[in-house]
């Protein structure tokens, strides 16, 4: 049994919508976490060289993680996408 193509259309709509929800759920996640890292650090660290450099390894590492994801999305989408196309 197959889908007509409005409902692989709409299935499609839905998906890349909570794929976007995603995206920015991982943004925001990543953002706080960073933001409670420089709030533990701060106190910690007095001399504000090493401060930063400890806080923009922190920064690099959520930017990388956060491009992971939305990497690995992007994956899902496109595989999702050749399959609903061959339907």
């Amino acid at each position: 049994m197959t889908e007509t193509p409005q409902k692989n259309v709409a299935g499609w709509a839905e998906m890349s919508d909570d794929v976007l929800e995603s995206v920015e759920a991982g943004r925001t996640t990543a953002i706080e976490a960073v933001r409670k890292f420089v709030d533990a650090v701060t106190p910690v660290l007095a001399d504000q060289s090493r401060r930063k450099t400890v806080i923009d390894a922190a920064l690099d590492l959520a930017e990388e993680l956060v491009a992971a994801r939305i990497e690995f999305l992007r994956a899902v989408v496109r595989s999702a996408g050749q399959t609903l196309s061959k339907e």
